[in-house]
């Protein structure tokens, strides 16, 4: 038996392996195209709205090309991660850790798992109130949605809409015990981001008809030595559009026919690709160097055609809701994996209704603490990609089949294992040393007399 069900197995008694719907019927199983929306919306979050600056900073030619390369990558990391899960007869993703590494790198990759998720949750909160309510920006205020339509009122404040958000939204779609039932919020989340796809599409394909928009950047500006070495920085941003590791397993073990997971994450990946390449395309041909690393921040101002600000308000809302129907999804596996650090010879939490929704209520005021205190998302999403997030889907997948306990690892998984973890590495020490030199400069231009 391997070691993540020797050691961590939990007692299932009596119980089938779903509860049952509260219908009264039995489940028998998610269908193909829930599981392909479920892992779909889990893959487009809110790195789709940073990919058109990655295009801005490699250029469109190499930009393009690196989106498609890193969405070959991660269909390869889950592929393995798939085939060995069976190998070792263990179904999580903690489990396959723990099966190679032993107890310490199961504990390691849950850590890091709970720590990408955690922020990432606390990022759309703050985006979702961003977009809503209201944010200041190097002193600017920037009017949301809600205030912008109806002014400014108690429940137009920022705390305010993300606890109405937190109540009426989160709580009901979290307190789901198994990832399918979201099958149709996950259906519509991946709708809405293909309207913006369309909408971002149009703009660009107009502007351009009229002839006001210029030729795009085909290959990166490489200035000086600083320029080339952010070059690297794009890698941790391009594993964050792409991550859906942690969901891999609980989407699987709900399936009607398992053999099908490998179906579902090409379709999957190949749809989120493909909306990927579309965004970055039109956002960098739409906005040119005037890209910002967020580009819903670019919504905020005259498109320069007819109904630019309905357009705008179409764009920000739906993509805030979007985000509302992605949070539950990777709260998901948040919940099961900081379950599993807590409480490791426990039964499923699913089965434990007091431990469900106390680890729960105790996630949620957290993440709504985080979104309401800290300032800024985007050096905190940075440090979560550079880390948590390439070790969870790039690391650790190279690192197992590297290790190759069961001995069905083939001459190509070694090599792309290889290339992964140079990748990760060293796009990750030069993002966080990048991150640290830029904070430093910034200290020393607002306040040098700390440092002479």
């Amino acid at each position: 038996m391997p070691f993540a069900d020797r050691k961590h197995r939990r007692t299932q008694r009596s119980a089938p392996l779903l509860p049952k719907d509260h219908g009264g019927g039995e489940f028998d199983g998610a269908s193909f195209s829930g599981a392909v929306f479920n892992l779909s919306t889990t893959i487009v979050g809110a790195g789709i709205m940073a990919l058109p600056e990655t295009l801005k900073q490699l250029g469109a030619i190499p930009g393009l090309m690196a989106i498609i390369l890193a969405g070959m990558l991660t269909y390869k990391s889950i592929e393995m991660i798939i085939r060995f899960s069976r190998a070792a007869k263990t179904g999580s993703y903690s489990g396959l850790a723990g099966d190679a590494f032993s107890g310490a790198g199961r504990n390691l990759l849950q850590f890091c798992i709970v720590l990408n998720n955690l922020g990432m949750l606390v990022v759309y909160m703050i985006i979702i109130g961003d977009v809503l309510s209201e944010t200041w920006s190097q002193g600017v205020h920037h009017t949301g949605v809600m205030e912008e339509w109806f002014g400014l009122h108690w429940w137009t404040t920022r705390c305010s809409i993300l606890l109405l958000t937190t109540i009426f939204v989160f709580a009901p779609l979290i307190s789901f015990k198994r990832i399918d039932s979201l099958r149709y919020t996950s259906a519509l989340s991946v709708a809405l981001a293909v309207v913006f796809v369309v909408i971002i599409a149009g703009v660009a394909v107009i502007k351009l008809i009229v002839g006001s928009i210029g030729m795009p950047q085909l290959l990166p500006d490489l200035v000086d030595q600083a320029a080339f070495w952010k070059l690297f920085t794009t890698v941790p941003v391009l594993v964050t559009a792409y991550i859906c590791h942690h969901n891999i397993h609980p989407i699987e073990n709900e399936l009607k026919d398992p053999s099908q997971m490998k179906s579902i994450v090409q379709t999957s990946i190949t749809l989120c690709t493909s909306a990927y390449v579309a965004t970055s395309f039109f956002g960098f041909l739409l906005f040119g160097n005037q890209t910002m690393d967020d580009v819903l921040a670019n919504f905020d101002g005259d498109l320069g055609i007819p109904f630019s600000s309905l357009l705008n308000d179409i764009v920000r809302v739906s993509y805030a809701i979007h985000l509302m129907l992605v949070f539950p999804i990777i709260f998901f596996s948040l919940r099961l994996n900081i379950d599993g650090i807590l409480f490791p010879h426990a039964i499923p939490i699913a089965y434990d209704n007091r431990r469900f929704f106390s680890v729960t209520l105790c996630l949620v005021a957290f993440i709504f603490m985080g979104a309401n205190s800290i300032p800024s998302i985007w050096d905190a999403f940075q440090f979560t990609g550079a880390t948590a997030t390439v070790s969870v889907g790039f690391i650790f997948p190279a690192a197992i089949a590297l290790r190759d306990t069961h001995g069905i690892a083939t001459k190509n998984d070694r090599v792309v294992s290889w290339i992964m973890i140079l990748l990760a590495v060293s796009s990750s020490t030069v993002a966080i040393c990048s991150d640290i030199y830029s904070a430093v400069k910034d200290s020393w231009v607002k306040t040098p007399e700390l440092y002479l």
